[in-house]
């Protein structure tokens, strides 16, 4: 959840909070009308503030399985009161807090914000040096650094050449198992040189580090966070009143793929190139706002570079499903 728009000056945090997709995702939720929404992945409270500030008629609940996120969510509570829940929790626990009253909107911004990606303690960057975590909840878990050290090879394997797709995923999955024990794979900085050197190095005119990919790959593994996902979204779809929207924001091609396949299966439309299924077979439970994602305007993007990547998906719900 790269969040990001104005900064959020409620935060304890000097980091500069820009919600992204914001306009396209308020448009499509509208909450202008006032309505009960969810936002699944509060972060810095950027999308969830602007939801709120829409109609006094606006009630929302959101989630966040960050600690830190609640400290953050406190200015929320004592500026809407009762018309604002937070929900200190993982969105896959959806369905144990949403009760019996459906939403008219949920809106999830899958990844991590930049909150985390600028707090040291949290070990997600690998331009700060601290110990290795990458947990998107710190209480549970392997950190990412006892991964490193002890998973399988073939677990490597997974997070580093699926999750991360890192194309000399081999040289890297090596490097890391001759570094075990030598404490390089302890800290941020000591790991993300490993990985440098066993892709040949920073190139000239490189547009991303050369650990992206690594790093990337390898949060998405000790977060679980493809099963969580693949969880929650028909969780959030059946929370939906009829007529309700799911907008869903990603920054990673296998979320993004999820979403869509997701979103095609409920749409009653083919889920992919290959399937074949007769269209007596599918059912619409649904309709897709727009076929193609919605991707940031070039605007945004040159004020704020973290939104290049995000795309976003709309889904609107037309009768329940047996999902």
């Amino acid at each position: 959840m790269y969040c990001g728009a104005v900064e959020f000056v409620c935060s304890p945090s000097a980091v500069s909070h820009i919600p992204v997709l914001l306009d396209e995702c308020l448009g499509y939720l509208d909450p202008y009308a006032g309505g009960f929404f969810a936002d699944l992945t509060f972060g810095g409270g950027g999308h969830s503030s602007k939801i709120m500030d829409a109609s006094p008629d606006t009630r929302l609940m959101a989630m966040d399985c960050d600690p830190d996120a609640k400290t953050r969510a406190e200015c929320l509570m004592e500026s809407y009161g009762e018309r604002f829940n937070f929900v200190d929790s993982a969105f896959q626990s959806l369905d144990q807090f949403a009760g019996a009253e459906e939403f008219d909107g949920v809106l999830m911004d899958l990844g991590i914000s930049s909150f985390q990606l600028m707090e040291p303690r949290k070990g997600f960057s690998f331009r700060l040096d601290a110990p290795i975590d990458m947990r998107l909840n710190p209480r549970e878990g392997l950190s990412a650094a006892d991964f490193l050290e002890t998973a399988s090879r073939e677990s490597l394997i997974r997070a580093i050449r699926e999750y991360g797709e890192e194309r000399r995923w081999s040289k890297v999955v090596s490097a890391i198992l001759e570094a075990r024990g030598t404490g390089q794979l302890q800290r941020t900085l000591s790991a993300a040189e490993l990985v440098t050197k066993a892709v040949g190095g920073i190139k000239a005119k490189q547009r991303i580090h050369p650990a992206t990919k690594t790093f990337q790959g390898i949060r998405i593994a000790i977060n679980g966070e493809l099963e969580a996902l693949a969880t929650t979204l028909p969780k959030a779809f059946r929370a939906l009143k009829i007529g309700g929207v799911l907008a869903i924001i990603s920054f990673h091609s296998l979320e993004d793929r999820m979403v869509k396949r997701f979103m095609r299966k409920m749409s009653g439309r083919p889920q992919h190139k290959g399937d074949n299924s007769f269209v007596t077979e599918r059912t619409a439970y649904a309709e897709m706002v727009q076929a193609k994602a919605i991707f940031p305007s070039k605007k945004e993007v040159e004020s704020n570079p973290r939104s290049r990547s995000a795309r976003l998906r709309v889904l609107r719900k037309l009768r329940h499903s047996e999902i």
